[in-house]
């Protein structure tokens, strides 16, 4: 399915609901505006894996890997180093990107299977490393931050919010340029896009450092809102499954989906979460069934196709 950014489409998708999310605050109690903010970074993780494998057509377990690596490289500063929050940041998010550039660049070789297998281990041996050195890490139990984005629910909201519309609208404009139609040719035909003369491994790497980049940058700035660091929020195989998840409920290759799917799965796993560990179970189904009846995703049912 391919999302069709006519004017139309941008105010009733775009500017509408992103006035309706501006209002929010005023209506809701602070857990839920707590809930929603995290929503937002959740949004950012999705729209990140939407761009290499809705576009280029690789499956990347992996996710977590960029995420983790960056939230805990800006949190590991920030504990040790006493620096800035920003600048921790900053540090967090470059970190992430040089260590998925040096995993992606081998890993493209490969064909099928094997890409998505070598980012899956790539999550495993990042959830060792952080129990091993659970000294400096904290473990399982994670790592508590002295810095914080804000101290404000309010301020933090809006920071959120702007940083997923600022995502956003850059993923768009890759989407509908031309590297973004030489990813999906790629994907669709790699022979056929090759013998024109295109690079595919140099346009996917390009697509991999941008998605590293949104990717570190969001489990960074997360690890800042909650105040901790830790492999349940930024590292594990459940959150792969839920940003892999989000994607397709969704509705891939449109960016605007997985923003919808991430709303989806955190906020009804939070309205869900009386049911103990059946949420989790509940909220599957619940995609499953979503998945069944409306196989282009929840973007499906709000835009037309092309």
């Amino acid at each position: 399915m391919q999302l069709q950014l006519s004017k139309t489409n941008v105010l009733k998708f775009g500017l509408i609901p992103l006035i309706g999310f501006a209002s929010l605050p005023q209506f809701l109690s602070l857990y839920l505006l707590g809930t929603l903010t995290i929503a937002l970074y959740f949004s950012v993780f999705a729209m990140s894996w939407d761009l290499l494998f809705g576009y280029s057509g690789e499956v990347n377990f992996g996710p977590t890997f960029l995420i983790g690596v960056g939230a805990y490289t800006a949190a590991l500063f920030n504990v040790n180093t006493g620096l800035p929050v920003m600048v921790c940041i900053i540090l967090g998010t470059s970190v992430g990107v040089i260590a998925g550039l040096l995993l992606v660049a081998p890993a493209l070789r490969l064909r099928g299977p094997y890409f998505g297998l070598i980012t899956l281990v790539s999550v495993l041996i990042l959830d060792q490393i952080i129990t091993i050195f659970a000294q400096y890490t904290g473990g399982e139990i994670g790592i508590s931050l002295p810095g914080m984005l804000s101290a404000s629910n309010l301020v933090n909201y809006y920071l959120a919010l702007l940083f997923m519309v600022v995502s956003a609208v850059i993923f768009l404009t890759i989407a509908a340029s031309p590297i973004g139609l030489i990813l999906q040719a790629g994907a669709q035909d790699p022979i056929a896009a090759e013998s024109l003369g295109f690079n595919l491994t140099k346009y996917k790497v390009l697509a991999f450092g941008v998605s590293a980049f949104f990717s570190g940058l969001a489990g960074a700035m997360l690890v800042f809102y909650l105040g901790t660091a830790s492999v349940s929020v930024v590292v594990s195989i459940s959150v792969v499954l839920q940003i892999i998840i989000a994607v397709i409920i969704g509705g891939r290759r449109t960016i605007i989906g997985p923003i919808l799917g991430s709303l989806f799965i955190i906020l009804t796993g939070q309205w869900l979460q009386y049911l103990g560990q059946l949420d989790y179970a509940v909220v599957s189904l619940l995609a499953l069934i979503i998945l069944l009846f409306f196989p282009n995703g929840i973007a499906g049912m709000l835009f037309r196709k092309g």
